[in-house]
């Protein structure tokens, strides 16, 4: 069975936000707007995602997509096989609704599935 990835991108900035919120955020390497993480998906992964949920968005992203970001950007790589890319803002921007609204309701905001799309409109 292949192995399955988690894509995050930090979508709002870290202003205001609470300590504990920013502390996981910063774990994840997730610390400057529009900046990606690839990491392996575990439970303990998907919960550190689900609680900053309110300042990223997350979901599945295919092994194409990943080999794609790494020929497009050069890559950080840490020691527990976590990527970092910095990304641009996307092209024709977020979802209508923006970016304080969860993708259930038509925003940028929390778990969307697959992040493909989004990603190769922030390359």
């Amino acid at each position: 069975m292949a192995e399955e990835y988690l894509a995050a991108v930090l979508v709002r900035g870290l202003l205001g936000s609470r300590r504990d919120t920013r502390d996981t955020l910063f774990m994840l390497r997730l610390r400057r707007k529009h900046a990606c993480v690839i990491v392996p998906a575990s439970p303990a992964r998907r919960g550190m995602l689900m609680k900053c949920k309110d300042y990223i968005t997350y979901g599945q992203v295919s092994k194409a997509t990943i080999d794609e970001l790494k020929k497009a950007r050069k890559p950080v790589h840490d020691e527990d096989g976590t990527l970092v890319f910095s990304l641009a803002p996307p092209k024709g921007g977020f979802e209508r609704k923006g970016i304080k609204k969860p993708f259930t309701q038509g925003g940028a905001l929390g778990y969307r599935g697959k992040m493909d799309a989004l990603i190769k409109k922030m390359l």
